[in-house]
């Protein structure tokens, strides 16, 4: 496969796996996140803490750590072949890098920190649990799933161009 084929690929791949994180956080944002909302405090903390187990998956890491990863092959090919930057993809790469922090630098500990409260059946106030997680958690949740959306709709730009 010659280099123009080959980045084509893994600009066609690049684009489908952050459409793949853009829409897991876009469901999480609009449909999981307001169930969620209306059931009681040990419900909520039981959910999260299995939903936050059973997202540690292979199919997930493709996604998760694959979009970001070959939107930065596809950069680093253009610049191998003096093509410069695409203005798009170094976009999208930069969205990715910031949906990526907050994820490590927010969501993450707060899951962490849920997790550590223990079973939701043997926290002693599951209501104070919830109230440090939930608002927070879905305030940054919100940031990212804007941050990975427009990752998606530069990575869109870049192959119509």
């Amino acid at each position: 496969m010659t280099e123009g084929p080959l980045r084509d690929v893994l600009m066609v791949l690049a684009t489908i796996g952050t459409g793949l994180i853009a829409g897991l956080f876009y469901a999480y944002a609009c449909s999981v996140m307001l169930a969620l909302r209306q059931v009681g405090d040990r419900v909520f903390i039981d959910v999260m803490q299995r939903i936050n187990r059973a997202i540690q998956n292979g199919w997930f890491a493709l996604s998760f750590v694959g979009a970001p990863l070959l939107t930065l092959v596809v950069l680093v090919l253009d610049l191998l072949a003096g093509r410069g930057i695409p203005v798009p993809v170094a976009a999208a790469f930069a969205f990715d890098l910031l949906w990526l922090g907050i994820t490590f630098g927010a969501n993450i500990p707060r899951n962490t920190m849920l997790e550590r409260a223990g079973r939701a059946d043997r926290i002693t106030d599951p209501a104070a649990v919830r109230a440090r997680f939930e608002g927070p958690w879905n305030r940054w949740h919100l940031l990212r799933t804007l941050a990975s959306v427009a990752a998606f709709a530069a990575m869109c730009w870049a192959l119509v161009q």
